[in-house]
């Protein structure tokens, strides 16, 4: 299979090594295409720079990285890469993407504003399976247990293939021998992060951000990190929901005419740059 690593946070990151060695032990074809800088908080965003119509390639490759594994940076936000990679911009179409090792935990509500998840969800959204897998911690000093953790989840994402779904898993950054085990867990009502507005100007306002300390529910994924737990969550793409009651709608009389439908563009054509990727 086809494997494409991405992250959010840039592509000197040795989380993409983490997912990279995990998928080419496994004897796939594996290249990495990730963020020439950092996107964290990207979410799902399809930002980019382009220089002629064409997305900008970049030089760089994470540390520790195998042999046989090429490395693209791209000046653009992860899901746009997985995007682009969905319609060939760096080879073969993925048949799964991987994305992470993000720096730091991924947990809760607040998964909605993740790079790393919304690189995941963008490639589940293309009908590509997908993993975002986080360290619970800036810097890391345990990435074997993310490596067991990740191989495991991997693992179960070739064997099942989740349609429209990412597969969220969340590691503690503990010795493996300290490591709980793994556990399927719900997403915890608050994030590992709270904001605040510090200060407000005549034409700015100053924001803050640090680190909460709640008691979080038993049996959530911030729950069980916390608590020398790795997580694996299931998270949905963004589906149409039958809701009591139904939305607002109503009828004009152009309805009745015969009025020209309106065409709506399904976007342009991506390249990749000037570089060729190999297929």
């Amino acid at each position: 299979m086809r494997i494409l690593v991405t992250n959010d946070d840039g592509i000197d990151s040795p989380g993409l090594t983490v997912l990279a060695n995990v998928a080419k032990a496994a004897g796939h074809d594996v290249v990495v295409a990730a963020p020439a800088h950092q996107y964290s908080g990207a979410s799902a965003s399809l930002i980019g720079h382009e220089s002629d119509g064409r997305l900008e390639l970049t030089t760089g490759s994470p540390p520790g990285l195998v042999d046989g594994v090429r490395a693209f940076g791209v000046r653009a936000a992860p899901a746009l890469i997985v995007f682009a990679a969905s319609y060939g911009a760096f080879g073969k179409r993925p048949d799964l993407v991987l994305s992470g090792v993000n720096l730091g935990a991924n947990t809760g509500h607040a998964t909605l504003h993740s790079g790393t998840v919304g690189a995941a969800l963008s490639a589940a959204t293309q009908g590509i399976p997908a993993l975002a897998a986080s360290i619970a911690s800036a810097d890391p000093e345990h990435w074997e247990t993310a490596e067991d953790v990740c191989r495991v989840a991997f693992d179960w994402l070739v064997e099942h293939s989740p349609e429209g779904r990412v597969l969220n898993v969340n590691v503690p950054d503990v010795p493996p021998d300290r490591l709980r085990g793994l556990r399927t867990a719900r997403l915890a009502d608050f994030g590992a992060v709270q904001a605040a507005v510090k200060e407000r100007g005549e034409r700015w306002v100053h924001m803050s951000y640090e680190e909460i300390d709640v008691e979080y529910e038993p049996g959530t994924d911030a729950y069980l990190l916390a608590h020398g737990w790795a997580t694996s969550s299931l998270l949905r793409t963004p589906i149409h929901d039958v809701h009591k009651p139904p939305p607002p709608e109503f009828t004009t009389e152009a309805a009745e005419q015969d009025v020209p439908v309106v065409e709506v563009s399904r976007g342009q054509t991506m390249s990749s740059g000037s570089q060729e990727p190999d297929s």
